[in-house]
């Protein structure tokens, strides 16, 4: 892969970019979908609820956990996750500003 430059862009844009490529696949939204439906569940839960590998899923947790939006709490050698709502309200409001002055600017031009 090629060098990221993300010293070139601001902080809004990179955070933007990071929040969307986590979302970008559809096995991390498969595992948000079931945790947010399924609280405080575990890496073997998901591997049961989407027919993906355990070394897969651990992957696709490790990228949600890098925006830090799962909370978890341990119970022995388990890890269980959930949403963190209030970062996920967070993500969302950025998410929809971003599209809203996306339009506003199209339609400004028109």
């Amino acid at each position: 892969m090629g060098i990221t430059k993300n010293h070139i862009f601001d902080d809004y844009q990179n955070e933007t970019a990071s929040i969307t490529k986590v979302l970008g696949h559809p096995a991390r939204i498969a595992i948000l979908q079931y945790i947010s439906e399924n609280e405080y569940c575990n890496c073997n839960d998901l591997v049961k609820a989407t027919g993906l590998a355990q070394p897969t899923i651990s992957q696709h947790l490790s990228e949600i956990k890098r925006i830090k939006l799962l909370k978890q709490k341990s119970k022995g050698k388990n890890t269980f996750y959930t949403i963190d709502v209030d970062l996920l309200n967070q993500y969302r409001r950025k998410i929809n500003d971003f599209f809203v002055k996306l339009q506003v600017s199209c339609q400004n031009k028109s």
